[in-house]
């Protein structure tokens, strides 16, 4: 790509990009996105795709995948969302976030045709792309520019009409599912695991993680309905045996073309020893036939970092960070603080999503919290600290709750707290306070934030 000439400022496009409708707003279609590709050339077809769906663990599932992946060898292109502190953060090309110069080239480069199809759109009564749709643009564009051979997709929301489903998937993965989003997805597990097995295509392998029996079920039935080989964490591959180890833990995993012994994986929990099994899974099924990975593909993944994933980010005390933003996902959390941590007195620093289930993640939480600040993160979604408290108490109990509305503050008074009783701080409930926890870390170190 040539570079232009004038270009603006990285800042000044991300505010462009972000002043579109929002990715919690999402335009149930493929036609647009597909529309701004068949423009572009559609350059999701010059690469394999590995399309990562699921409730909780696509992230790390997904930079699982591309570490094994660059650890074979293979040039990768990666795609997550959401970011902790800058959109760029999305999207990376073997290993490395795209800099500000490429993302910015690339915006510029594919405008015009974003603007034909908005055109197009409001002609027609309908809003323009949303952030999500053209970010997935972006990414698909730097990937084929690049040029990688693989591009690891992580689904922003669902699956079935998600932007990203305009790829075929070679293989599908689809992580745990739960109930989350329920204005979009449906308020069963079946509905929304129908919706999240749209990215199983005919004739991929699908690399099916572990889930509730039903929606197994329901999982392999979408497989046969589309010609799709079905490989299902318990049956095909597996977490064999797990031990805590400093600064994670060693695995001993059965894949589907052979074992995999004394893995380190630098990620804590049994849901993250069970994501590298899914990991394992997926990247056997693009890579190798009748064979297992080799061992140094496999040592990858003691490379692999998954930022905001119970993530340390300050010592003395202990200051953790952690994206759970659901029932299930604050339930895994939980035992993984257990399994991993031994902290005589615990604070948590929480503020989350309006649309959550609040109590159902307070719930999962209390277990291992001495007590709780509840406070207010920087998204406009997020609850009110006022209310959160009166959520907090009925799982706590009001003697364990506080109520702190800024979320430095809240954190200041967390660290003071653990410093006195030689204890730890929890700052969890969603993305934006895992972000916000950072850039407060960050700033009391002295740095910038970023």
């Amino acid at each position: 790509m040539l570079v232009q000439p004038d270009l603006p400022d990285l800042d000044d496009v991300l505010d462009e990009i972000l002043d579109r409708q929002p990715e919690t707003m999402p335009v149930p279609t493929l036609g647009r996105v597909a529309a701004v590709l068949r423009l572009m050339g559609d350059p999701q077809e010059s690469f394999h795709v590995i399309h990562v769906a699921g409730t909780n663990g696509k992230t790390s599932t997904a930079r699982l995948i591309e570490g094994l992946l660059r650890g074979s060898g293979v040039r990768t292109g990666l795609y997550t969302s959401p970011h902790l502190h800058s959109a760029t953060e999305r999207i990376s090309v073997d290993g490395d976030n795209l800099s500000d110069q490429k993302f910015v080239e690339t915006y510029e480069e594919i405008r015009p045709l974003l603007a034909m199809v908005d055109d197009a759109e409001a002609a027609e009564g309908r809003p323009s792309l949303t952030f999500f749709e053209v970010m997935t643009c972006i990414a698909f564009a730097a990937f084929a520019d690049a040029p990688v051979e693989v591009a690891v997709l992580e689904v922003g929301l669902g699956g079935r009409w998600d932007a990203t489903n305009v790829a075929n998937g070679r293989v599908a993965v689809v992580a745990p599912i739960d109930i989350d989003h329920v204005e979009f997805l449906g308020h069963t597990l079946e509905e929304i695991a129908n919706e999240k097995a749209g990215v199983i295509k005919a004739g991929s392998i699908a690399i099916l993680g572990p889930q509730h029996p039903e929606i197994m079920a329901l999982l392999q039935r979408r497989c046969a309905e589309v010609g799709a080989t079905a490989r299902c964490y318990g049956e095909d591959f597996a977490v064999q045996s797990r031990s805590v180890a400093v600064g994670g833990q060693l695995l001993n995993i059965r894949g589907s073309e052979g074992d995999y012994d004394e893995i380190f994986l630098p990620l804590a929990g049994e849901h993250q020893a069970q994501n590298a099994a899914v990991a394992i899974a997926a990247a056997e099924a693009l890579l190798v036939s009748d064979a297992p990975l080799g061992p140094d593909l496999v040592a990858a993944l003691g490379e692999v970092s998954s930022p905001g994933r119970l993530e340390v980010i300050q010592r003395q005390p202990t200051v953790l960070v952690d994206a759970a933003h659901n029932p299930a996902a604050m339930r895994a959390l939980a035992a993984a603080v257990t399994d991993h941590f031994h902290f005589e007195h615990l604070v948590v620093v929480m503020s989350a999503m309006s649309d959550k289930d609040l109590l159902g993640m307070l719930v999962n939480l209390q277990p291992i919290a001495s007590q709780i600040i509840v406070t207010t993160n920087s998204s406009v979604r997020a609850v009110a600290a006022e209310y959160l408290g009166e959520v907090a108490a009925e799982a706590f109990g009001s003697d364990r709750v506080e109520v702190v509305g800024n979320l430095d503050q809240a954190m200041s008074q967390a660290v003071d707290i653990a410093s006195q009783r030689g204890g730890a701080v929890l700052a969890t409930g969603s993305v934006v306070t895992a972000a916000d926890a950072s850039q407060w870390a960050a700033q009391r170190r002295g740095g910038d934030g970023e």
